[in-house]
């Protein structure tokens, strides 16, 4: 019998125009997997979770959780638990009443609603918070505050929408760690949509890259930066240079690229005629100053970002491309002639730099 996925997309399309909504995304989760939806404005990430929740409904396609279809169960039906961007608290009710607001519109008996919401707030580490009021809590504890009230009917799915949007950047990072860790101890199957690549790979066991409602990969953090299936997630994951190239050689699964008079190895290209032009995006750590006699692009340091040990430099090429690099502080300065060359060996250059017929859109 085959295994079923704990959480499943299946072929889910939803419609709002001509290009507008879903296409026919179709994913799957384990239980206790964290997927962290990914992608610029208008790209379907809000649409994906409001159709697993519930507040919307799918033009075709199927939901299932555990193997039960709930494509058209009302929300309440779901037992999925929702975060809402901006919390949604109820700023006349304090941190109790908030948490079992949900329980008691439900008809749950007030003794159970109280061990819910003691047992939910010492998840998030807010125990003994019952009585204060929400207005005087800091914006982290505030989101703890909604994901108890979302965690305190005993979900099977937790959604968050754009959970670290509200916080000030001095916060985010700390309450990100936060947000893994307690996610990771309470084991609970998540779905969190996100605009933010910091908090998709910090947050998320996979991410899943949507473009115009369309999946564009499904994968690890490590696999989308180091392996993008397309040309619009290696430009859009990562930092990165776009140069052209033509293809100069295909052996043993690699793919030389001429760039200049330099000669660059790729692990992967949808590419393998000799003579195809093709766009390569380097990594800036993917890129290397040369010494003298060295034969690679050659450019000049245009910029330069002072970032502790490493700084990042840009090059402008004799043919008019920019190459950023990220390398020692020291190792340039602005005005400097330079030549650049590919990491030493190609088994580097593999996972630091990728070959596709065309550019990202």
């Amino acid at each position: 019998m085959a295994r079923v996925p704990y959480l499943e997309l299946h072929d889910l399309t939803r419609r709002f125009g001509v290009r507008a909504g879903l296409f026919g995304v179709s994913l799957a989760l384990e239980r206790g997997q964290v997927l962290a939806l990914l992608g610029p404005s208008g790209s379907g990430k809000t649409t994906t979770l409001r159709l697993l929740g519930g507040f919307e409904q799918p033009d075709s396609g199927r939901i299932a959780v555990e193997g039960e279809d709930v494509t058209r169960l009302r929300p309440e039906q779901r037992r999925f638990g929702m975060v809402f961007q901006h919390y949604a608290l109820f700023p006349h009710l304090d941190v109790g009443a908030n948490v079992g607001f949900g329980l008691e519109t439900r008809g749950v008996p007030a003794a159970e609603v109280a061990r819910r919401v003691g047992e939910s707030l010492a998840l998030v580490d807010l125990a003994g918070y019952e009585r204060r009021a929400v207005g005087g809590l800091s914006g982290g504890q505030q989101q703890r505050v909604a994901l108890a009230r979302a965690l305190a009917p005993e979900p099977r799915v937790l959604l968050l929408d754009e959970p670290l949007s509200n916080l000030d950047p001095s916060l985010r990072e700390r309450t990100r760690r936060e947000l893994r860790a307690l996610i990771r101890r309470i084991g609970i199957t998540t779905v969190m949509v996100t605009h933010e690549q910091d908090d998709a790979f910090d947050v998320g066991d996979v991410v899943a890259v949507l473009r115009d409602g369309h999946l564009e990969q499904l994968a690890s953090p490590e696999v989308l930066y180091r392996e993008p299936a397309t040309a619009f997630v290696a430009g859009f994951i990562g930092r990165g240079s776009w140069l052209d190239g033509r293809v100069s050689g295909v052996e043993a699964g690699l793919t030389r690229v001429r760039l200049e008079r330099a000669e660059w190895s790729f692990r992967r290209a949808p590419v393998a005629a000799l003579g195809d032009a093709v766009r390569v995006l380097v990594r800036p750590e993917g890129v290397r100053f040369g010494g003298a006699g060295d034969v690679g692009v050659a450019g000049t340091v245009t910029d330069r970002r002072f970032a502790g040990a490493t700084a990042h430099f840009i090059v402008t090429t004799t043919q008019g491309g920019l190459i950023e690099v990220s390398a020692a502080a020291e190792a340039a300065a602005v005005g400097d002639t330079v030549m650049l060359l590919s990491q030493d060996t190609p088994a580097d250059a593999q996972h630091l730099a990728h070959c596709f017929r065309e550019g990202p859109a």
